[in-house]
């Protein structure tokens, strides 16, 4: 079925509301990411790339903020061992429900839990790998270490954290740079300059990204002593970390 067109921001607004992974969005959201997310189909088949290579018999997989469940089909199809179980979640219940619907229409012996709460709340336990794909920059910065220590805990020895997410720089003119790559990327998707202008604004405060460093100093701080970028775009990068 071809992904509804995204023209939520298209029209102008008075009031730009905040962001939020609403009914509206989740009926455009394959749309959105594909036009707005460089390298987006890549990371999600090396997701599945690395679900094939990591997951190990009788050990959970946990995809925190699944959305549609892109990332959990790409697991579910590369996962090698009938005994696996794929640990799915989102605090979005418009995004679960479609979500449900995504992972009906594949059959695999892999069985998937889906969840509807904050990522938070989710206990983490015998797990092979854990995926949060631009997932974390929508978190309080001050809850992100605690998520992370959270996941190094329950990941097995051997086990693979991915880790999707825009990135800032403190060298502003790469910034502007990349920025500006990431801008003509979504024009040449057909973005107008007013969706892109209104859905920075919905944006604002609502998601905040972190630069490389960051994310580097987390993941040690937790425990990781293995981490590096393997992917990135413009401004966005995918990241491994292994126990």
């Amino acid at each position: 079925m071809t992904p509804k067109q995204d023209t939520i921001y298209a029209e102008p607004n008075q009031q730009i509301d905040k962001f939020s992974f609403d009914v509206n969005v989740a009926g455009v959201f394959d749309d959105m990411i594909k036009r707005s997310i460089p390298g987006y189909s890549t990371i999600i088949q090396t997701i599945g790339d690395m679900a094939y290579k990591f997951v190990k018999p009788e050990t959970n997989v946990y995809d925190l903020g699944c959305s549609l469940g892109t990332a959990t089909i790409s697991l579910r199809r590369n996962i090698q061992h009938p005994n696996s179980r794929i640990i799915a979640v989102d605090s979005s219940q418009s995004m679960i429900e479609r979500c449900y619907e995504n992972i009906n229409a594949y059959k695999s012996s892999t069985e998937v839990e889906l969840i509807c709460c904050d990522i938070r709340d989710v206990d983490i336990n015998n797990a092979s790998m854990v995926v949060l794909n631009f997932t974390l920059q929508f978190l309080d910065p001050s809850d992100r270490r605690a998520l992370i220590q959270k996941i190094y805990n329950g990941l097995n020895p051997g086990g693979v954290l991915v880790l999707s997410e825009k990135l800032k720089f403190n060298d502003e003119i790469i910034q502007q740079h990349l920025d500006s790559q990431h801008l003509d990327f979504k024009r040449a998707n057909g973005y107008s300059e007013l969706e892109i202008s209104q859905k920075r604004t919905a944006l604002e405060d609502v998601m905040r990204t972190d630069t490389l460093e960051t994310h580097q100093q987390r993941m040690n701080e937790c425990g990781f002593q293995h981490f590096n970028i393997w992917f990135q775009c413009f401004n966005f990068a995918s990241m491994v970390a292994i126990k």
